[in-house]
């Protein structure tokens, strides 16, 4: 119930955000439209256009905050936080569409030889755009980091692009007024290159989130040693996490424990380590287990022999869940190739083959794992 209340508080801080971000855009609409009008204007015009696409990313904005807030379902049991991601993707095309917009519009006005005519009110009305759009991208900004909101950064970002946009029209619209130098189109296209590269910065980030990336280094170490210090836990390996918005994560992991534990005991640990994760880390954890092995003279040469040999793989990055049965003759462990390595099957098969040779009296089982977390 508590988490809820925190998404619930959250989704209305980006709401309300959003909310500022509507007002002031139409504010700002209404005003270069006024200017752009009557100084015969396209750099202005073309700018309020812009603003306008602003307020329809804050209210993509809001309808993704709205999606991603939604309860899990039948078809969508993992819940809808991605949507967020999408979201951010989204208001990445509509800067795009903004900046070819701009491009395009300052061509036009070069090759039709369009010569505007300013007043000075226009420079005080641009003066104030600026300093609005100054707040508004500060204020996404801010709030983003504080809500951990990947669409209200886009947004921030998108609005702290404007200022540039603005304070280009505005530099030369002083030009023109004063040297009779008309710039406009030039610093339009400029800017609007400038704004194309980061529209698409920004998808790419957001299309990674949601193909899935690498979960944070800081995240998976602290998980990692909060394990580690739970009485009966000796290892951590195979930590998966995946994300399914913020603060929805679902996760698997081995851990290694005494070989004569029971199955009450293993319960028992299973259940602190689920408990812990998820009050922790807003995490729900599927824990398996590893079993640690006596340390006998014959587990001591098998495992030097094993060393011995991944030594010869420079891809091989770690052995782990080393364990043998001696009532079936054979040796278990668990073995991960970098995430680099363009023939990962290749080297498992000759690990595998090289320690049949050398150990022709044991049944050796390799389960090749993946670089998940430890690049």
């Amino acid at each position: 119930m508590e988490e809820q209340d925190k998404l619930v508080k959250r989704e209305k801080s980006i709401i309300k955000t959003s909310f500022v971000g509507i007002g002031g855009n139409v504010l700002l609409v209404v005003g270069k439209i006024i200017v752009g009008v009557f100084a015969h204007s396209i750099s202005i015009i073309t700018d309020a256009v812009n603003n306008l696409t602003d307020a329809l990313s804050s209210v993509v904005t809001i309808i993704g905050t709205k999606i991603s807030n939604k309860r899990p379902d039948k078809k969508h049991p993992y819940g809808h936080g991605r949507a967020e991601f999408i979201t951010s993707a989204i208001i990445a095309m509509i800067i795009f569409v903004a900046g070819a917009l701009a491009i395009y519009e300052s061509i036009t006005s070069l090759v039709n030889h369009e010569e505007p005519v300013y007043e000075i009110y226009s420079f005080i009305i641009i003066a104030i755009a600026i300093a609005v759009k100054v707040f508004l991208g500060l204020f996404f900004w801010f709030r983003a980091k504080k809500l951990n909101s990947d669409v209200l950064k886009a947004s921030g970002i998108d609005a702290l692009l404007d200022v540039a946009l603005t304070a280009g029209t505005l530099v030369g619209a002083i030009v023109s007024y004063t040297t009779g130098v008309h710039l406009e189109g030039y610093i339009g296209i400029a800017i609007g290159l400038f704004i194309l590269k980061t529209a698409v910065d920004v998808f790419r980030e957001s299309a990674s989130k949601i193909v899935g990336e690498r979960t944070d280094k800081e995240f998976v170490e602290n998980m990692t040693k909060d394990l580690l210090e739970i009485p009966g836990v000796y290892g951590v390996y195979d930590l998966i996490v995946n994300n399914y918005g913020i603060d929805r994560n679902i996760a698997s992991v081995h851990v290694e424990v005494d070989d004569a534990m029971t199955a009450k005991e293993i319960q028992r640990l299973e259940r602190g380590i689920a408990y812990m994760c998820y009050e922790k880390y807003h995490t729900i954890m599927t824990v398996g287990v590893y079993a640690k092995h006596d340390e006998t003279e014959e587990a001591r040469r098998i495992k030097s022999i094993i060393d011995d040999v991944v030594k010869e793989f420079p891809e091989v990055i770690q052995t782990h869940g080393f364990y043998i049965d001696e009532d079936t003759k054979t040796v278990n462990f668990d073995v991960i190739i970098s995430i680099d390595s363009k023939n990962e099957r290749e080297i498992y098969k000759q690990v595998h083959d090289r320690l049949h040779e050398l150990l022709p009296e044991y049944h050796v089982h390799i389960v090749l794992d993946r670089d998940f977390t430890l690049s």
